[in-house]
């Protein structure tokens, strides 16, 4: 159970910056990372699709009887959209009168349950789960704090409200709430995370360099000089400024500073803040840095973090993971593919594969 608060969060949308000077640069590189989520995706999808019923009947026929078809689990849903599954997980529902995802979880065991109950949840109820998890952990580690930054950084800002409302539905509280709340998160950390799950970041394309230009200048303040990433400001223009004026602002500070603003708070402090600042910044602007780090590290050491490695791949496959494994490929020499298989064994082995597409 996590704690009671005693107070509770009112979400109040940011203030928006006012729009005098417009960054057409920005907008069209915003505009191509819009346009390119859909090709950036790795479900391979066959031709013609089957309809939501037969996928349905098939999955159905694969859970009954002596024993499981995991193959025919994963050739229907390692191969459809987040969308596509919606519609299958309703028509199983209609013919049979019962919930898929407890099919599934009671016929699988281990990490290719949870991998395949995952892929078949609703892209915002899987996050409210995952956020729940990592709250109730009450670790505090940094693999926490990926989690609720993920969801409040990686995805569109609609997304977010919907995990919000998935999160109350599901545990009678909120998640910005129970941020708060989680003993395990020390301040300021636990500032900088209640301030991202809470945001709202207008979708508004325009962009005002003169914002841009003054809050690059507020980050250096508190990151180089003072010494301060963990400064009210700092939390403030990375939890509330729009992705693209957010881009520009980063630009702003490189062009005035001659460095990366990663690379600033990496050699001005070790704080765990600090990493996941950094975390924050790389969901928003180049989610496929973060999750090509998250794939790696999961499956670097003694053991895999199957967890971090079944997230990223279940919750990346529709948007972006064919940049993930670029970028995979450019960092660390190898592929995502050759991991996964040098890694993890079985169908849960063929599951991450499926998803992961063809390299």
């Amino acid at each position: 159970m996590l704690p009671p608060t005693k107070k509770t969060l009112q979400f109040l949308p940011p203030p928006l910056p006012p729009s005098t000077e417009s960054s057409s640069s920005s907008v069209r590189a915003s505009e191509s990372r819009e346009q390119s989520a859909g090709e950036m995706a790795t479900i391979a999808v066959p031709t013609p699709v089957p309809s939501p019923a037969a996928d349905a009947e098939t999955l159905r026929n694969a859970v009954q009887g002596w024993g499981t078809d995991e193959k025919a689990l994963v050739e229907i849903l390692g191969r459809r959209t987040a969308a596509q599954r919606a519609e299958i997980r309703r028509a199983y529902a209609s013919l049979y009168k019962e919930s898929l995802l407890a099919r599934l979880h009671g016929e699988l065991s281990g990490h290719f349950q949870k991998a395949m109950v995952l892929l078949a949840t609703e892209p915002a109820e899987r996050d409210a789960k995952l956020a729940r998890e990592a709250l109730g952990r009450r670790r505090g580690d940094d693999r926490d704090a990926w989690m609720l930054i993920e969801t409040s950084c990686a995805a569109a800002p609609d997304h977010l409200v919907a995990v919000r409302r998935a999160y109350r539905s599901l545990h009678g509280s909120s998640l910005e709430e129970d941020v708060a709340a989680c003993p395990a998160f020390q301040e300021p950390l636990r500032k900088l995370l209640v301030s991202l799950v809470r945001s709202y970041r207008c979708g508004e394309e325009s962009v005002d360099m003169d914002v841009a230009r003054l809050e690059a200048a507020q980050l250096a303040e508190a990151i180089r000089r003072k010494k301060q990433p963990h400064g009210g400001e700092v939390v403030r223009i990375v939890s509330t400024r729009s992705k693209p004026q957010l881009a520009a602002t980063l630009r702003c500070y490189k062009e005035q500073h001659g460095s990366d603003i990663e690379e600033d708070m990496k050699q001005y402090s070790s704080s765990q803040f600090a990493r996941m600042l950094k975390i924050a910044v790389w969901c928003l602007t180049s989610p496929e840095k973060h999750f090509a780090e998250v794939i790696r590290y999961s499956i670097l050491g003694l053991g895999t973090d199957e967890d971090a490695l079944t997230r990223a791949i279940v919750s990346r496959a529709d948007i972006d993971m064919k940049m993930i494994k670029q970028e995979y490929r450019v960092r660390f020499k190898t592929t995502v593919t050759d991991d996964v298989v040098g890694d993890t064994s079985g169908y849960y082995m063929e599951i991450l594969l499926a998803l992961v597409g063809k390299e």
